[in-house]
């Protein structure tokens, strides 16, 4: 059986490039000296949230020159972004991706909501922890 090599990809840092500089106009939902959270670009959800560190990190599993403690920040600001969705929303997604999933290599967290009614969330995840 041989497998296709895969061309290595054109290294893509939207969030270092354009929205952390402020070269595209971003909405704002939330930031600190190293975290910035604000409404995605081109949303997949109708409420969709991106938290990025202002400083560089590749990725969840490779976190660079941030280190640990500025993963922390980033967490304590994503929490706080999923508790205003949910507050607002009734729940929240919270996704993460690496390796070739990850279209932009710079550590980003998408907080959302899909829209979904309180029943077909519900309906879906069951909740049989009750």
């Amino acid at each position: 059986m041989t497998t296709a090599a895969v061309a290595p990809a054109k290294v893509s840092d939207f969030y270092c490039h354009q929205a952390i500089p402020g070269h595209v106009e971003i909405d704002r939902v939330m930031e600190t000296d190293r975290v910035l959270a604000f409404h995605h670009t081109r949303p997949s959800h109708p409420v969709h949230i991106v938290v990025v560190p202002k400083q560089h990190i590749p990725s969840l599993i490779d976190l660079g020159d941030g280190g640990p403690e500025l993963l922390a920040e980033v967490m304590d600001v994503v929490a706080k972004v999923a508790a205003e969705v949910t507050e607002k929303y009734g729940a929240a997604s919270v996704t993460t991706n690496v390796g070739l999933y990850q279209e932009s290599k710079h550590l980003h967290v998408h907080v959302y909501h899909r829209g979904e009614s309180d029943q077909e969330i519900l309906g879906m995840y069951g909740h049989g922890d009750k």
